[in-house]
């Protein structure tokens, strides 16, 4: 295991600079994830932590000892990629293998990693199966298998699960945080999938157009985003957010005072924003027309309809609401959001 520093990296690819002098450390042992829109940067920054890609400016480090010059095979890390990237023609075991019959590894060697990482991925069935026999879950896992017969001191991660369909991306977002918690080997995780990053990482980067936005624990980014852009992109739904400005303490918008607990300058242009598990239904309150209802199950989302503007509102439970009707809604000042309508900076 090892810990990982990124240093003022920079890339450029010609004149398009597209990372702009990132630093981060992550810990010996911990679960991060780089999280972003596509174009974001986020995968080339892993790229260059392989070896795969050139650093512009810059430097990376692992456990200690700068890597910039050293070959990806050099450096002591194993990446599994979204396109799984096994050889047709071999095995199963022979295609987790097959690094470290590169590296002249002998068979006994070789059979022993290759029998512990199969039965801590439950494919111990499939050893004499080739790639096409298997499903893609299936498929994934022995791309997995194949970084960890290496046991590498930092396992990456690109996008791993987006070929996989939503019941089996669940399935192995939890068997993906279960083999870290059982190896403790650091890891770098990237995906576009704010859901997967809260779930899985200890902590999480989230990035934008070559920059980090934001760095810190899940909760603490869903809680207390640093900015607009990271109060919309961590959640699902997302944040409802909209236009006001602040007078006698609470923020005037969509033709009713919003409460906040935050204070501004009298006057200040702000966003408000409001998560809708905070849009609370209560007997009185901000009229709010329905629009839609979407049960299920556990709890019923609506969008409803504002002064004009759509928000959304999770209720726990089921609900016997009509579109057309009325609810009113009580936010509380503790569970509102404001960010300055200029810089889109948390106030």
């Amino acid at each position: 295991m090892a810990s990982v520093s990124f240093s003022g990296i920079e890339k450029s690819f010609g004149r398009t600079r597209v990372l702009h002098g990132i630093s981060l450390d992550i810990a010996d042992g911990e679960f991060t994830v780089l999280v972003g829109p596509s174009g974001c940067g986020k995968s080339t920054l892993l790229r260059m932590l392989a070896g795969l890609e050139d650093i512009s400016g810059g430097t990376i480090a692992i456990d200690g000892r700068v890597v910039n010059d050293l070959e990806s095979k050099d450096r002591d890390v194993a990446m599994v990629f979204q396109s799984y990237a096994l050889y047709p023609h071999m095995t199963v075991r022979d295609n987790m293998g097959f690094s470290l019959r590169l590296r002249n590894e002998g068979a006994g060697i070789i059979g022993a990693r290759v029998a512990q990482a199969a039965k801590i991925l439950d494919l111990e069935p499939y050893l004499a199966r080739y790639p096409r026999e298997l499903s893609g879950g299936q498929r994934q896992r022995v791309a997995m298998g194949r970084a960890i017969v290496r046991d590498p001191k930092v396992f990456l991660f690109d996008e791993p699960l987006s070929n996989l369909d939503a019941k089996l991306r669940v399935a192995m977002r939890a068997e993906i945080k279960a083999l870290h918690q059982r190896l403790k080997t650091t890891t770098v995780y990237v995906t576009h999938d704010q859901v997967e990053a809260m779930t899985m990482a200890d902590r999480i980067a989230v990035m934008n157009e070559g920059r980090i936005e934001q760095l810190g624990e899940p909760l603490q980014l869903y809680d207390r985003p640093a900015n607009l852009f990271v109060a919309q992109f961590i959640g699902s739904p997302a944040m409802n957010v909209f236009d006001g400005v602040f007078r006698g303490g609470a923020v005037e918008a969509l033709g009713a005072r919003w409460p906040c607990s935050a204070r501004a300058a009298e006057g200040q242009a702000l966003k408000y924003g409001i998560r809708p598990e905070h849009l609370k239904i209560a007997a009185s309150g901000i009229p709010a027309q329905v629009v839609v209802v979407e049960p299920m199950g556990a709890e019923t989302e609506f969008v409803v309809s504002i002064g004009g503007a759509r928000l959304t509102l999770l209720a726990g439970g089921r609900s016997a609401a009509k579109p057309g009707e009325t609810l009113f809604v009580a936010p509380q000042a503790a569970d509102a959001h404001l960010f300055d309508a200029a810089s889109g900076t948390r106030v």
